[in-house]
């Protein structure tokens, strides 16, 4: 791989050559668990035989419209995907990235706001380029909920008088861009009563929600999307990664609302491989197997056995020091993370530690075998023992 720019992580497995399900293979033959989902990506498992099946399909038939001419599948996977999302009513579009997802909805809402500034969490992360990555003082103010919200006994119902809810800047507010749950990799999850608030306080007003479900949507907690924790009613959802199962492709809904304040009019928006019909029939499938496989509840099911297994080794091993997840998107804050990273990766075990932090994150298929977790949570407390060579690697073969 000498000609290849990486920019970022290091590779893990340098020459992989098949993957099946949370099992990916080198040239040697070598098993490695992914427990991260090809990047949070393939939320059903690598080559899931309908979305093989699918993508040769459409293949054969029709690749590429671009936004010239259109082919009926994108109408089919937009209504199944908007129902998904609670707005059947609304409208769609369909791109390649959750970067790009995100900024089509922010560069909406700018459009359609009466008020110039839009809020986010000081946290969050909203993708690779774009002016909700930018984020700048001109168009945007975060809210630092970390410093007195994520401990405030009032998680369910958040007190208006607040002084800090106060310092919200609502006048001004045209709009609320909310990441349910991933924190920029972290796993934190801002408390219920404050983004209920947040979330009725601009919509009252006549402002939007937006939310980025890059990473928490398509059942990764348990629920079809992060936001239904909440409670809240978005009006413009960004959706990616897990709804392509390894394919780019990506898709933005949008109220009825939103759509009646710009219907009519050319939005100024084009790119090569908008409304394609391959990557709209991969998402339809993806959603299909989903409720099929009923992987909802399974990844929910799934998430409390996990996170109570990891709970319990909480309290036999003081390396671990927080524990925090929905359904199977898990973060474990930990001592000697990087020993750890690395003890799990000599024993083929695949999952992220986030640059610079403390923090080991879990985010397996939503159809992980129960078995494959029960391995890892072996090999994981064989490297928590006191005096354990973080060094030493522990078989992880069934």
């Amino acid at each position: 791989m000498e000609h290849i720019f990486w920019t970022l992580h290091p590779v893990r497995i340098p020459n992989a050559v098949r993957a099946k399900k949370e099992y990916v293979y080198d040239s040697q033959g070598t098993e490695y668990i992914d427990l991260e989902s090809g990047i949070w990506c393939t939320s059903i498992g690598h080559n899931h035989p309908r979305i093989c099946q699918v993508i040769r399909n459409q293949s054969e038939e029709l690749i590429h419209t671009g936004y010239i001419y259109a082919h009926q599948v994108i109408e089919e996977s937009a209504i199944e995907l908007l129902e998904t999302m609670g707005l059947d009513d609304g409208k769609g579009v369909f791109l390649c990235s959750g970067s790009e997802a995100i900024e089509f909805g922010v560069r909406l809402a700018q459009k359609i706001m009466d008020r110039p500034f839009l809020l986010s969490m000081s946290d969050s992360y909203y993708g690779a380029y774009g002016s909700a990555t930018t984020r700048d003082a001109g168009a945007w103010t975060a809210f630092d909920w970390l410093d007195r919200c994520k401990t405030c006994p009032k998680t369910e119902v958040c007190d208006r008088d607040c002084t800090h809810f106060q310092s919200i800047p609502f006048n001004q507010l045209g709009g609320f861009l909310f990441e349910p749950g991933s924190s920029s990799g972290f796993v934190r999850f801002p408390p219920k009563g404050l983004v209920r608030l947040i979330c009725e306080t601009i919509q009252s007003e006549g402002g939007l929600v937006l939310v980025n479900e890059i990473t928490t949507g398509i059942g990764r907690t348990g629920r079809w999307y992060g936001f239904e924790h909440y409670g809240i009613k978005p009006d413009i959802v960004a959706i990616g990664k897990g709804i392509g199962n390894g394919y780019p492709v990506s898709f933005t809904g949008i109220s009825k609302q939103c759509v009646d304040c710009w219907e009519g009019r050319p939005f100024p928006y084009a790119q090569s491989h908008q409304y394609d019909p391959l990557g709209a029939r991969v998402a339809l499938e993806v959603v299909r197997v989903i409720k099929e496989e009923g992987l909802i509840d399974r990844a929910r099911n799934e998430g409390i056995f996990l996170k109570n297994a990891l709970e319990g080794l909480k309290t036999r091993y003081s390396m671990i020091q927080e524990v925090r997840g929905r359904g199977l998107m898990l973060a474990i804050d930990l001592d000697q993370a990087q020993g750890v990273f690395e003890g799990l990766l000599a024993n083929r075990f695949i999952l992220s530690l986030r640059l610079g932090g403390k923090t080991l994150r879990l985010d397996p298929c939503l159809n992980v075998n129960r078995q494959t977790l029960e391995r890892f949570l072996v090999c994981l407390e064989s490297l928590l023992k006191p005096g354990n060579a973080i060094e030493q690697p522990v078989s992880s073969n069934p």
